[in-house]
């Protein structure tokens, strides 16, 4: 066996055993369960007190607590074309909030996938505002987590109707929070104060998202960020859920704490795979940027935490955040970041790779605005991706037909330099200079498409848009696995398949996978098999080890690579026609069963 049969062996072994690695320490995730997308909370006694009077650095955090459960409290309905819930009067929380239009499953009777949950609930999740006491204050004075508030005006919170609720502490302080809603999953809270008293009155407004322990759905896949997520002046923060609890301990806070400074644009909240929670001051606004856990009691807290107050006699003061609370709608997202919320699109987990997964991304969403599905358009956007490639390819393909018109006149090298690899390799060097041809130049293609087939893997995993998004048939989600398997024979058989996250669905693979396999075969025939035995084995087996590697990747990843597959075969074909070089792939795969066939065999 000659040194390059083992360089090739060798190769093929480390590739098999990246792969076992890595689908044992980063399997593909599971299939979303049908459950409900609820999450976390704070709790129901503690408001935030501001301990010192300097404007910037006023308020201290939010102290949370979760001994008891909420008392039930009188509630104001939310009805949008796009969400509903409630409001609680029990410090004002927006903590009830489903989505109309996204459901926890494909099944008939799923049920609406809800996001916000109040305390008393498994897991509680929502947003809670208030007024952090300064000097002359006390924490009974300003409203927090228990005030029991009233309604000044509105009974539903509609697009066109806010609804508007008041406190007096009965010390000469007013307090109003209007609570308004978009179309979308945008909501705007305006909190004003007035001091009616005879005494000058320091506080800072605040908000608060804040949950439970850890989502009941956390995904803990290695391409996707979970937990924190923020921007502050500029600067994009991403901390997970397992990181939190690393925070160094913040006396000033009471909690493991993460605190920054903003001095002008920011955002901070919660993401999750689809959906997510943030918290953004006016642009233009300084405020205090807290993450936060609370380990005694394991609740996870982001906060705004905007400059003190003061109020002479006779003053007011009136302060606007918005709260984002829904799906991470790249549209809704987009309309948001383009009305003053700096950078609001990385709230979107686009990776390392994000100069090529937002344009993908892009892409792909203007082709499914035209044609309607979602599964057309990723051909759409293989051709697209295809035709950008296409001189690169042509070059590429060229030099292989030059290459292949070549081989007589290497096997006589081969045969003239004997074992004299030096001299060997110079006349080849020689022959490829006298032919202009690039033995490397049939590579590129494919070390191009490496980053954009791992920048598409994460546009399909971690965008809303392809979540449960149909193609036709059995394909109703093209984020899911190929829910088609043999064992069935493709449904016609009367039992089920394997579930998508057993072994078996990695043996008994579906139809997309099948034709994976197919179509990197029929590319290999273009070609005639190497002669060395040991290369043609290898190659052999390549189409259908892929076949079984990727059937458990997202069914949308594998529509591309078989219209990738179709595409290249198309375009070699045409190109080695063009060359003088005329492929015969029938010929191919007739001598490609003859020679697995065993010697006696006739």
């Amino acid at each position: 066996m000659d040194d390059q049969n083992k360089n090739l062996i060798l190769a093929t072994a480390l590739s098999f055993i990246v792969i076992l690695v890595w689908f044992v320490v980063f399997p593909p995730p599971e299939p979303e369960a049908p459950a409900e997308t609820t999450a976390i909370s704070q709790s129901a006694d503690g408001a935030p007190t501001a301990s010192a009077p300097a404007a910037a650095d006023a308020a201290s955090s939010v102290q949370s607590s979760a001994e008891a459960s909420a008392p039930e409290s009188p509630r104001l309905s939310i009805d949008t074309p796009k969400i509903s819930g409630s409001i609680s009067l029990l410090g004002g929380r927006i903590d009830d909030l489903s989505l109309k239009d996204y459901r926890v499953s494909l099944d008939d009777d799923a049920e609406i996938v809800r996001m916000l949950s109040p305390v008393g609930e498994p897991a509680a999740y929502y947003a809670l505002y208030g007024w952090a006491p300064g000097s002359g204050l006390t924490a009974e004075d300003v409203p927090g987590a228990n005030t029991q508030w009233s309604v000044a005006s509105g009974d539903t919170l509609t697009v066109d109707s806010p609804v508007t609720l008041s406190w007096d502490n009965g010390k000469g302080l007013t307090f109003n929070r209007e609570i308004a809603v978009d179309d979308t999953y945008m909501f705007t809270v305006t909190q004003s104060v007035t001091n009616a008293g005879a005494t000058t009155a320091g506080l800072a407004p605040y908000g608060v998202l804040a949950r439970h322990g850890e989502p009941q759905d956390l995904k803990n896949f290695f391409i996707l960020h979970e937990g924190v997520v923020g921007m502050a002046d500029g600067e994009l923060a991403e901390i997970d859920y397992s990181d939190m609890p690393d925070f160094d301990f913040d006396q000033r806070e009471g909690a493991r704490a993460e605190v920054t400074q903003v001095s002008s644009n920011g955002w901070i909240g919660f993401t999750d795979h689809y959906w997510m929670t943030t918290l953004a001051p006016e642009p233009g606004q300084a405020f205090k940027s807290v993450a936060k856990y609370d380990e005694r009691r394991d609740i996870y807290q982001t906060e705004v935490v905007l400059p003190t107050v003061t109020l002479a006699p006779g003053q007011s003061n009136e302060v606007t955040t918005q709260l984002f609370a829904g799906a991470k709608e790249w549209e809704a997202i987009r309309t948001y970041e383009k009305a003053g919320i700096e950078g609001f699109l990385d709230s979107i987990d686009w990776g390392w790779f994000f100069f090529l997964t937002k344009p993908i991304f892009w892409l792909l969403h203007e082709i499914n605005k035209l044609i309607g599905n979602m599964g057309w358009s990723i051909i759409g956007l293989t051709l697209i991706i295809k035709a950008i490639l296409f001189p690169l390819a042509y070059k590429s393909y060229v030099s292989m037909a030059k290459m292949k018109e070549l081989q007589p006149q290497m096997e006589a090298l081969k045969e003239k330099a004997g074992d004299d690899r030096q001299k060997m390799q110079q006349g080849m060097m020689e022959l490829y200079k006298k032919e202009k041809v690039n033995p490397a130049a049939g590579c590129l293609p494919i070390l191009m498409q490496i980053p954009i087939f791992f920048s598409l893997y994460k546009v399909i995993f971690v965008t809303i848009e392809l979540r449960q998004a149909p193609f036709f048939g059995p394909f109703q989600d093209l984020s899911a696995p190929d829910p088609t398997s043999i064992m069935n024979f493709f449904g016609w058989l009367p039992w089920a398949g394997p579930q998508p996250e057993s072994f078996l669905a990695l043996i008994f693979i579906g139809i997309l996978p099948l034709l994976l396999g197919v179509s990197m075969w029929l590319q290999q025939k273009l070609n005639p098999a190497p002669t060395d035995a040991t290369q043609a084995m290898i190659f052999a087996w390549m189409p259908w080890v892929f076949m079984f590697m990727l059937g458990s990747f997202a069914s949308g990843l594998v529509v591309y690579w078989i219209a990738n597959n179709t595409i290249t075969f198309t375009q070699q074909y045409l190109i080695m026609r063009s060359q003088g070089y005329k492929p015969d792939v029938f010929g191919n795969i007739k001598a490609g069963f003859k020679r697995g066939q065993k010697p006696d065999a006739k």
